[in-house]
């Protein structure tokens, strides 16, 4: 059995610690994030509780042209419709306007979803951890530490089996294009990966958000499934629209990766919105 790697991505006490930080951020990104920065409060006004940056720009691993601008907006209450297509409409005058980043996604949520229960081990972690402080009181401050556990692997991608009848009618229903299989081969083969390295993130003893290492963890305990995510750990950042490769994810790894993460850490809690 490979041994755990102690400390990688944790803190002194053995918790993930945060990724990211503005400081971080290249000189050729920061007049997109300070676009961003400076828009929001606009959209939303007192509504607005907090915004933060993930992803490789905080993190300080992104590339030019190549890496999206990628944004969590907390709203002091349940966001509508009308807000989420404000959320849309900022992408796509952000990624217009700098050509530095290759599109990105604002995420719209809650401020009491962010300190739910149900979501204390996802939304809350995924702030806590991969978010990078960007505007208004930062949550982190009222969410507990995590660690690499079997909880935090099941709340986190415990849902892929509900999942895949979803991405295998998105595989169906788009067109042959680049354009069009090019962000999905990217997409999910980046969710795959990630989820591949939480199945083993609790014997692996750590974080990274390292898509290669990511790899590389889980192919340690799944040798035979090893060379297939380090394949998928390059789409991810280098991505090819190719129908083949996404069927194989929806129709051989996506299967065999949701039965074995159910026998590893069980299925994520039900949310109502699944009913």
């Amino acid at each position: 059995m490979t041994e755990a790697i102690p400390f990688r991505g944790l803190d002194s006490q053995g918790n993930i610690a945060r990724e990211g930080s503005l400081a971080r951020v290249a000189h050729a990104f920061r007049p997109a994030v300070a676009a961003a920065s400076d828009r929001i409060p606009d959209l939303f006004g007192a509504r607005l509780h907090s915004a933060y940056l993930y992803g490789s720009i905080p993190r300080g691993t992104a590339r030019v042209g190549r890496s999206d601008l990628d944004l969590l907006v907390v709203l002091r209450e349940e966001p509508t419709d009308a807000d989420r297509a404000a959320c849309r409409a900022l992408d796509e005058a952000l990624d217009e306007e700098f050509p530095q980043i290759d599109g990105g996604g604002t995420l719209l949520v809650g401020h009491a979803r962010v300190l739910s229960d149900l979501e204390r081990h996802d939304l809350g972690w995924f702030l806590a951890c991969l978010c990078t402080p960007l505007l208004g009181e930062d949550l982190a401050e009222r969410l507990p530490r995590y660690r690499p556990d079997s909880l935090l692997a099941r709340e986190t991608n415990g849902d892929l089996a509900l999942l895949l009848p979803r991405r295998r009618d998105r595989v169906s229903s788009a067109d042959d294009s680049e354009e069009a299989l090019r962000p999905l081969v990217r997409f999910m083969s980046r969710r795959l990966v990630r989820t591949a390295f939480t199945l083993v993130m609790p014997r692996w003893n750590g974080w990274t958000s390292d898509l290669h290492e990511m790899a590389e963890a889980f192919g340690a305990y799944y040798p035979q499934r090893a060379e297939q995510l380090r394949s998928a750990a390059v789409r991810g950042y280098e991505p090819r629209g190719d129908r083949a490769v996404l069927s194989s994810y929806v129709d051989d790894l996506g299967p065999w990766l949701a039965d074995e993460y159910a026998r590893v850490h069980g299925v994520k809690a039900h949310r109502p919105e699944e009913a």
